[in-house]
Formats: C-alpha cells, sequence, structure tokens
C-alpha cells in the first residue's frame, strides 16, 4: 500500500509540473501577440507610407494608424488640422448654424407658404415703386442735363464764335453736380435692381426649404 501510493503522488507531482509547464508557454505566447512594441504606419507629404515603432517629430501632428505584431490595424490618430483646413472647419460649422438658426426662423414666422409668397410679393412691389420712382428722377437729370450742355455751348470752350465769353463759374458748376447726381443715381438704381433680383431668389428659397421642413416630422 505505501509503495502504491507513493506511485499515485509521484503522478499527481508530474501532472502539475505539465500543467503549469503549459500555462507558463500559454502566458507567453499570449504575451508575445498582444503586448508587443507598437508599429506606426504613416504617410508623408509625397504620398509615401511609411512604418516604425516611433513618429518623427515633423509627422507628430499627421493622421496616422497603430499596428499590431500581425499588421493588424488595432487604433487611429486623427492628425493635426492646419491653418486653412480649420478655418474651412469653422466656416462650415457657421454656415451649419445660420441655416439652423434661419430654419428656426421659418418654422416660427410662417404658417404656410402662402405667407412667404405674400410676403414676397410686397416686397417685390415696393422695390418696383421705387425702381420706377428712381427712373423718373434720373430722366429729370437728363433733361436738366442736355439744357446745361445747351447753355454750354454758347460759352467758351464749347463755341467757336471768336466773341463767346469764358463758361460762367455757376454753370460748370452745375454741370459737374448734374453730371454726378445722375451717375450716383443710375449706380443706386442698378443697386437696386440687384436687391429685387436677389430678394425674390431669397424668398424663393425660402419657400422650397419651407416645404422641405414641413414636410418632415416634427420631433
Amino acid at each position: 500500500m505505501e509503495r502504491r501510493g507513493n506511485v499515485i503522488a509521484l503522478w499527481v507531482a508530474c501532472g502539475a509540473a505539465s500543467l503549469l509547464g503549459a500555462s507558463a508557454a500559454f502566458g507567453a505566447d499570449a504575451g508575445s501577440s498582444s503586448g508587443g512594441a507598437k508599429v506606426y504606419r504613416w504617410v508623408d507629404e509625397k504620398g509615401i507610407v511609411h512604418y516604425g515603432d516611433s513618429i518623427p517629430s515633423q509627422y507628430a501632428q499627421s493622421e496616422r494608424s497603430v499596428l499590431n505584431s500581425q499588421g493588424v490595424e488595432v487604433g487611429h490618430v486623427e492628425g493635426g488640422k492646419n491653418a486653412a483646413q480649420l478655418a474651412e472647419q469653422a466656416k462650415a460649422q457657421d454656415a451649419a448654424q445660420q441655416r439652423a438658426q434661419h430654419d428656426r426662423f421659418l418654422l416660427s414666422t410662417y404658417v404656410s407658404t402662402k405667407d412667404i409668397e405674400q410676403l414676397r410679393d410686397e416686397r417685390v412691389a415696393l422695390m418696383e415703386a421705387q425702381i420706377k420712382s428712381a427712373m423718373v428722377y434720373i430722366d429729370t437729370l437728363g433733361t436738366r442735363l442736355n439744357s446745361l450742355q445747351d447753355r454750354a455751348m454758347h460759352f467758351k470752350p464749347y463755341s467757336s464764335e471768336p466773341t463767346a465769353q469764358r463758361l460762367p463759374d455757376d454753370l460748370a458748376e452745375e454741370l459737374v453736380h448734374t453730371l454726378n447726381e445722375a451717375r450716383i443715381q443710375r449706380q443706386a438704381l442698378d443697386g437696386k435692381r440687384r436687391e429685387e433680383t436677389d430678394t425674390q431668389a431669397q424668398f424663393n428659397s425660402d419657400i422650397v426649404r419651407y416645404r422641405e421642413l414641413t414636410a418632415r416630422p416634427r420631433n
């Protein structure tokens, strides 16, 4: 019995040693597959892909991937944005914020597209009246300018008559003033016409957007 007990104890000891050895080997393999040094992959300014266990300082802010020992991507680091990219991102965010604000304005101001159309027609009618008034004033300036030019033709340097007198200062001043006023009014008229076109376009765009917003179920 004593000899049999010794044999059983030897078997148990050998089995335990084998299990411990297998466990240690498994732990070593697991460490080599998951706990190894990281490998980085990045692309330089020429589009060439690089690999390494560290990132060169000039690419510290660049986008890069983190690979394990088998070359499988296990992480990703977004690159830092340059000034132009940051400015473009800020511009896009500002545009999105303004769009959302305008959407809220449309939904809180109008009950239907007919409201937008009515306000559009009222604004356009007002602008058309202003344009007509400006055109009448410009015609008046043109008539006055023609009269002043006819008067100026009797004076030097416009008249070829040897007895013609020098152009009076007040007539010259009125000619210059009328010419400048006509130029300013024509520019203002062109601006008012552009404003009318832009206003119609904005209202038409609002109508389209309002239909899109009201077609969606509100939360």
